[in-house]
Protein backbone atom coordinates (compact mmCIF):
# COMPACT_ATOMS: atom_id res chain seq x y z
CA UNK A 1 0.00 0.00 0.00
CA UNK A 2 1.45 3.37 -0.99
CA UNK A 3 0.28 6.70 0.26
CA UNK A 4 0.41 9.47 -2.34
CA UNK A 5 2.43 12.16 -0.67
CA UNK A 6 1.60 15.72 -1.70
CA UNK A 7 4.48 17.35 -3.52
CA UNK A 8 6.56 19.74 -1.45
CA UNK A 9 6.00 23.39 -2.40
CA UNK A 10 9.19 25.09 -3.57
CA UNK A 11 10.08 28.73 -4.14
CA UNK A 12 13.32 29.82 -5.73
CA UNK A 13 14.72 33.12 -7.01
CA UNK A 14 16.13 32.52 -10.49
CA UNK A 15 17.13 36.03 -11.57
CA UNK A 16 16.80 39.65 -10.45
CA UNK A 17 17.33 42.31 -13.09
CA UNK A 18 16.48 45.84 -14.24
CA UNK A 19 13.87 45.50 -16.98
CA UNK A 20 13.46 49.18 -17.86
CA UNK A 21 15.21 52.37 -16.80
CA UNK A 22 14.49 55.98 -17.71
CA UNK A 23 15.61 59.43 -16.58
CA UNK A 24 14.30 62.64 -18.07
CA UNK A 25 15.61 66.10 -17.16
CA UNK A 26 13.49 68.35 -19.37
CA UNK A 27 14.86 71.66 -18.06
CA UNK A 28 18.57 70.84 -18.12
CA UNK A 29 20.98 72.57 -17.93
CA UNK A 30 19.13 75.54 -16.40
CA UNK A 31 17.76 73.43 -13.53
CA UNK A 32 21.31 72.82 -12.27
CA UNK A 33 22.07 76.53 -11.74
CA UNK A 34 18.80 77.36 -10.02
CA UNK A 35 18.25 76.91 -6.31
CA UNK A 36 15.13 74.79 -6.18
CA UNK A 37 13.65 72.51 -3.54
CA UNK A 38 11.60 70.12 -5.63
CA UNK A 39 8.59 68.24 -4.33
CA UNK A 40 8.79 64.51 -4.91
CA UNK A 41 5.90 62.35 -6.00
CA UNK A 42 6.45 58.58 -5.92
CA UNK A 43 4.25 55.91 -7.47
CA UNK A 44 4.82 52.18 -6.96
CA UNK A 45 3.16 49.46 -9.04
CA UNK A 46 3.56 45.71 -9.21
CA UNK A 47 2.73 43.07 -11.80
CA UNK A 48 3.09 39.30 -11.89
CA UNK A 49 2.63 36.74 -14.60
CA UNK A 50 3.49 33.18 -15.46
CA UNK A 51 5.57 32.94 -18.61
CA UNK A 52 6.67 29.31 -18.58
CA UNK A 53 6.00 26.36 -16.30
CA UNK A 54 6.99 26.81 -13.39
CA UNK A 55 8.39 30.35 -13.86
CA UNK A 56 6.80 33.67 -12.97
CA UNK A 57 8.04 37.17 -13.67
CA UNK A 58 7.25 39.77 -11.02
CA UNK A 59 7.96 43.46 -11.56
CA UNK A 60 7.96 46.43 -9.22
CA UNK A 61 7.90 49.83 -10.92
CA UNK A 62 8.82 53.10 -9.24
CA UNK A 63 8.08 56.42 -10.91
CA UNK A 64 9.62 59.41 -9.15
CA UNK A 65 8.64 62.88 -10.35
CA UNK A 66 10.41 65.93 -8.91
CA UNK A 67 8.61 69.22 -9.46
CA UNK A 68 9.43 72.81 -8.63
CA UNK A 69 6.24 74.75 -9.03
CA UNK A 70 4.71 73.72 -12.35
CA UNK A 71 8.03 72.61 -13.86
CA UNK A 72 9.39 69.09 -13.85
CA UNK A 73 12.93 68.96 -12.46
CA UNK A 74 13.35 65.27 -13.29
CA UNK A 75 11.35 62.14 -13.94
CA UNK A 76 12.97 58.83 -13.01
CA UNK A 77 11.40 55.46 -13.64
CA UNK A 78 12.76 52.00 -12.99
CA UNK A 79 11.21 48.58 -13.46
CA UNK A 80 12.92 46.02 -11.25
CA UNK A 81 12.06 42.46 -12.21
CA UNK A 82 12.61 38.99 -10.94
CA UNK A 83 12.11 35.49 -12.25
CA UNK A 84 10.80 33.16 -9.57
CA UNK A 85 10.37 29.41 -9.79
CA UNK A 86 7.25 28.20 -7.97
CA UNK A 87 6.37 24.53 -7.81
CA UNK A 88 3.37 22.95 -6.08
CA UNK A 89 2.34 26.20 -4.38
CA UNK A 90 -1.32 25.97 -3.32
CA UNK A 91 -3.59 28.24 -5.37
CA UNK A 92 -4.67 30.24 -2.29
CA UNK A 93 -1.02 31.09 -1.51
CA UNK A 94 -0.05 32.04 -5.06
CA UNK A 95 -1.56 35.58 -5.05
CA UNK A 96 0.01 36.66 -1.74
CA UNK A 97 3.37 35.15 -2.70
CA UNK A 98 3.45 36.97 -6.06
CA UNK A 99 1.82 40.16 -4.75
CA UNK A 100 3.60 40.52 -1.39
CA UNK A 101 6.56 38.14 -1.04
CA UNK A 102 8.22 38.65 -4.41
CA UNK A 103 7.82 42.48 -4.49
CA UNK A 104 9.29 42.61 -0.96
CA UNK A 105 12.36 40.75 -2.25
CA UNK A 106 12.69 43.10 -5.27
CA UNK A 107 12.15 46.40 -3.44
CA UNK A 108 15.69 46.87 -2.01
CA UNK A 109 17.11 46.43 -5.54
CA UNK A 110 14.60 48.94 -6.91
CA UNK A 111 15.48 51.39 -4.15
CA UNK A 112 19.18 51.17 -5.04
CA UNK A 113 18.47 51.47 -8.77
CA UNK A 114 16.41 54.66 -8.34
CA UNK A 115 18.97 56.23 -5.99
CA UNK A 116 21.82 55.44 -8.38
CA UNK A 117 19.89 56.69 -11.42
CA UNK A 118 19.00 60.04 -9.82
CA UNK A 119 22.57 60.51 -8.54
CA UNK A 120 23.98 59.81 -12.00
CA UNK A 121 21.59 62.48 -13.30
CA UNK A 122 23.37 65.06 -11.12
CA UNK A 123 20.89 65.24 -8.24
CA UNK A 124 21.08 64.23 -4.59
CA UNK A 125 20.06 60.59 -4.10
CA UNK A 126 16.40 59.74 -3.65
CA UNK A 127 15.82 57.04 -1.05
CA UNK A 128 12.44 55.42 -1.46
CA UNK A 129 10.67 54.95 1.85
CA UNK A 130 9.92 51.39 2.90
CA UNK A 131 6.56 50.19 1.64
CA UNK A 132 4.15 47.56 2.91
CA UNK A 133 3.39 45.37 -0.07
CA UNK A 134 0.92 43.52 2.13
CA UNK A 135 -1.11 46.72 2.63
CA UNK A 136 -0.85 47.51 -1.10
CA UNK A 137 -1.99 43.97 -1.98
CA UNK A 138 -4.93 44.11 0.44
CA UNK A 139 -5.96 47.55 -0.87
CA UNK A 140 -5.96 46.21 -4.45
CA UNK A 141 -7.96 43.15 -3.41
CA UNK A 142 -10.59 45.39 -1.80
CA UNK A 143 -10.73 47.59 -4.90
CA UNK A 144 -11.08 44.51 -7.09
CA UNK A 145 -13.87 43.06 -4.95
CA UNK A 146 -15.78 46.34 -4.98
CA UNK A 147 -15.36 46.61 -8.75
CA UNK A 148 -13.20 49.72 -8.74
CA UNK A 149 -9.56 50.35 -9.45
CA UNK A 150 -6.95 48.11 -11.05
CA UNK A 151 -7.33 44.36 -11.03
CA UNK A 152 -4.73 42.01 -9.62
CA UNK A 153 -4.05 39.58 -12.38
CA UNK A 154 -1.84 36.55 -12.30
CA UNK A 155 -1.40 35.43 -15.88
CA UNK A 156 -1.22 31.66 -16.32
Amino acid sequence: MTDAQPQQATFQIEKIYVKDLSLEIPNAPQVFVEQVQPQLEVQINTTAGKFSEPYYEVTVTATVTARAGDRTVFLAEAVQAGIFQLRNVPQEELGPLLGIGCPTILFPYLRETISDLVTRGGFPPVLLSPISFEALYMQRLQQQQSGEGPRIEVAR
